[in-house]
């Protein structure tokens, strides 16, 4: 089991936290239908989920993603406006965020300011997912400043109830004051022999599991299980779990967490309240 403070395991596993899904970025609704669909689905435990065009918003409205965001919107008004019961209420009411690539740190302010701008001007996205967000604390200034003004943006549209959600896709823990940058983290992202034997930052114990995020690829259906205990035991809140690899060209995708995993279905019925027609 991956190392975890006697103090810290004990807070994870008091409270029994429920499990999401946050999903990276499926492919383009062209290519991944069914992806998008079952992110709509009734009874899916959908935290979040994140649009990614061309790398962000792409240069002008793509009709096939404004049809899959409106979707998505379209599910999430339903669970939270009380047309489902109040577990599909926690878990349909996800949110769709646009993808902002900080290029760990080395993108210009006023480029991705842009490209949110795009993103909630077309696509009336409720958040946005930092993507390679830099983890140093010398970047840490900078990040607070994008994410402040990312707030504002999103207080200002009339598509992101309660000011939108921010997540930054460091895929490691970073230095402890990025916690106060954003609303999420991702502390793990990787392989599932690396995540088996992984160890948590002992700050983390000093937040909630919806404050963390873990994805991992190339979980057999086998360790499915022993994947989310360890999720658990580490604190995080949502997750991303699939079989897929990033060499695995069953998807005709080079990145793992384009496609569905093998064993959707299960997962879901493990970690929601089941798949529901």
């Amino acid at each position: 089991m991956p190392h975890l403070t006697a103090s810290a395991a004990a807070r994870r596993i008091a409270g029994g936290e429920q499990l999401g899904f946050g999903v990276p970025g499926y492919a383009h609704p062209l290519l991944a239908p069914a992806e998008w669909a079952e992110l709509a689905r009734p009874g899916t435990p959908l935290h979040w989920a994140v649009l990614n065009i061309a790398n962000g918003p792409g240069s002008r409205p793509d009709p096939h993603c404004l049809e899959a965001a409106g979707r998505l919107r379209n599910a999430r008004e339903r669970a939270l406006h009380g047309e489902a019961p109040d577990d599909t209420v926690r878990a349909s009411g996800g949110r769709l965020l646009g993808h902002l690539d900080l290029a760990h740190g080395e993108r210009p302010f006023d480029e991705l300011i842009a490209d949110a701008r795009s993103f909630i001007d077309w696509y009336r996205i409720g958040g946005f997912y930092l993507a390679r967000c830099p983890a140093d604390r010398a970047r840490l200034p900078a990040v607070r400043r994008l994410t402040g003004t990312l707030h504002a943006l999103l207080a200002e549209s009339d598509s992101a109830d309660g000011g939108g959600r921010l997540v930054l896709g460091h895929g490691t823990h970073p230095y402890p004051g990025y916690a106060e940058a954003a609303d999420q983290l991702v502390t793990f992202q990787g392989p599932w022999t690396d995540y088996r034997w992984s160890q948590v930052a002992e700050w983390t114990a000093d937040y909630p599991p919806e404050r963390f995020a873990h994805f991992v690829h190339g979980v057999p259906r086998t360790h499915l299980e022993e994947a989310m205990r360890v999720a658990r035991w580490q604190g995080a809140g949502t997750i991303f779990f699939t079989d897929r690899n990033d060499r695995d060209g069953r998807s005709g995708q080079s990145d793992p967490f384009a496609a569905l995993p093998s064993y959707w279905d299960e997962i879901v019925s493990r970690i929601g309240p089941g798949i529901s027609e």
